[in-house]
């Protein structure tokens, strides 16, 4: 079960620094004692077996402590975005129904009045004010193991979806299926025990949750940060000699535009991990010339608890053949323990270079919505779970993510795969970033429009932009009007989110 590595961590490494943390270092001895305690603490509190603990707060290290707690005790650990509005955190609180709930002092004005009613108990990290603070709860606490037989399958985590389409669905993740993940990702990412990874993705997100994990099976020490703030962050990773850590994209974009980017400066960072969305080509090839040859992306989703596919740092070739330099924008080879295929809709893998759905089949894979076996169903058919994501294989088995289904533009009749023009937007010196949407067109069905986040110098203009796309792809994939933006909607694990430039569009065209 996944307690026993906080168990085993304490037994073999007690006093190695399991957590670093705005200038704390908590080793691997206080850190499974406390967790113990906090077991205690809940279980005094009538939390058992099979029940559900929410979790709402920012990093930190009573976050994995809350993690272990329900691996040791055996309850359900329901992770919830602090970055959500409250009638969001009551949908989820509602379907979950939580017995109790760990909350950062920070997030409690996020909590209803309904949602608190809902509550048995809160315990609040961080305000020593509050009636049921965590540390008073854990301070009458012994650290004994719980007496909790735990089965392989029971459920360790729940984790929403961010909800692009419709309510969040609660992803239901085993013991057994998150040990299988970890395991994978740990062999795969050549962890070594005198590791550093710095992590600073949301601990409710699953790529912050799996990298914890894959770290703490060689007891390596994880420098936590709270937030993502860049410069702040590229200081940690000098000042705490960071070996490895994960970025989405779009915080990698963020670290070269605000830090001095060098692998001078980071000596022993030697492995920077990226996942979550699409990496631009030319934002790669910038921080490669950087930073070196030290980038390995990985590709999954929630539903799969992480593995998929992963492209190595050895393939990552700024030069050489072009089918070979090509791969940068692949999103690599099926990880070990993965199968991973594209497929056509009745379910018959497709030639190769042929576009269809991207599907996986691994032993991490999710026991299934919480309470929605209709979604369920859908997603996980004859044993492959169908990401939703359109791609396509090479002759080595290199996968291509090229869109997401729902985001295929169909303009007279042809398929415009939006990723295909964001790079090509992307790859002008000019622009920051860029997202593109289909919009209702009388003459063709849909049309492209891109919003673009573009850099004062040097100060691009639409028709500029559209001339570069000219030389870049087919004509009837150019975009037909480009809006320039400050800024755009990003999902806590850094995906554009469409679904809010639709609703602007929307809301545009029905204005009087």
């Amino acid at each position: 079960m996944l307690g026993s590595l906080t168990l085993r961590n304490s037994r073999l490494r007690p006093d190695a620094a399991a957590i670093l943390f705005e200038g704390r270092t908590i080793t691997h001895r206080v850190f499974a004692e406390r967790a113990l305690q906090l077991a205690a603490a809940l279980r005094r509190r009538g939390v058992a077996r099979g029940d559900r603990v929410a979790i709402l707060a920012q990093n930190c290290p009573e976050y994995l402590e809350a993690y272990a707690a329900g691996e040791l005790g055996g309850w359900t650990s329901v992770t919830v975005n602090y970055r959500l509005a409250a009638p969001e955190i009551d949908f989820i609180l509602a379907d979950s129904e939580p017995k109790a709930m760990i909350v950062g002092a920070e997030s409690l004005d996020r909590l209803s009045p309904a949602a608190s009613a809902r509550l048995d108990h809160v315990l609040v990290i961080g305000d020593a004010s509050v009636d049921v603070s965590y540390e008073a709860a854990l301070a009458v606490e012994q650290p004994e193991p719980p007496p909790t037989v735990l089965k392989p399958d029971d459920c360790a985590y729940l984790i929403y979806t961010s909800g692009t389409t419709g309510r969040p669905k609660g992803v239901m993740l085993s013991h057994r299926g998150m040990m299988e993940a970890a395991r994978l990702t740990a062999l795969e990412s050549l962890v070594r025990p005198d590791d550093r990874v710095a992590l600073t993705m949301p601990l409710y997100h699953i790529g912050g949750r799996l990298t914890s994990l894959a770290y703490a099976l060689h007891g390596c020490a994880i420098v936590l940060h709270r937030n993502y703030r860049p410069r702040a962050f590229f200081e940690s990773l000098r000042a705490n000699d960071v070996t490895a850590t994960l970025l989405a994209p779009t915080m990698l974009g963020d670290l070269l535009e605000t830090t001095p980017a060098g692998r001078g400066s980071l000596p022993r960072l030697s492995r920077l991990f990226y996942s979550a969305a699409p990496m631009p080509e030319a934002l790669l090839r910038r921080a490669m010339k950087g930073f070196g040859p030290i980038f390995a992306q990985f590709y999954g989703m929630t539903e799969s608890a992480g593995p998929g596919c992963v492209l190595h740092a050895h393939q990552h070739l700024l030069d050489g053949p072009e089918h070979v330099v090509r791969r940068l924008r692949s999103a690599g080879q099926p990880m070990i323990g993965c199968d991973v295929r594209v497929v056509d809709t009745d379910g018959v893998s497709c030639p190769v270079g042929e576009a269809g759905e991207i599907v996986i089949q691994s032993s991490s894979l999710m026991i299934g919505y919480w309470r929605n076996p209709e979604a369920t169903a859908e997603i996980i058919r004859h044993g492959w779970l169908h990401t939703g994501d359109v791609g396509m294989a090479d002759e080595e088995g290199f996968i291509f993510v090229i869109d997401r289904l729902k985001d295929m533009i169909i303009s007279g009749g042809e398929n415009i795969y939006s990723r295909e023009v964001e790079d090509a937007l992307a790859s002008h010196p000019g622009v920051v970033e860029a997202a593109v949407i289909g919009r209702p067109d009388a003459r063709w069905g849909e049309s492209v429009l891109a919003f673009v986040v573009r850099r004062e110098v040097p100060r691009v203009t639409e028709e500029s932009l559209i001339e570069h796309c000219r030389q870049k792809i087919a004509p009837y994939k150019r975009p037909g009007e480009i809006r320039f933006v400050d800024s755009l909607p990003k999902l806590p694990n850094g995906k554009v989110e469409k679904a809010k430039l639709r609703e602007q569009v929307t809301a545009l065209a029905s204005a009087p």
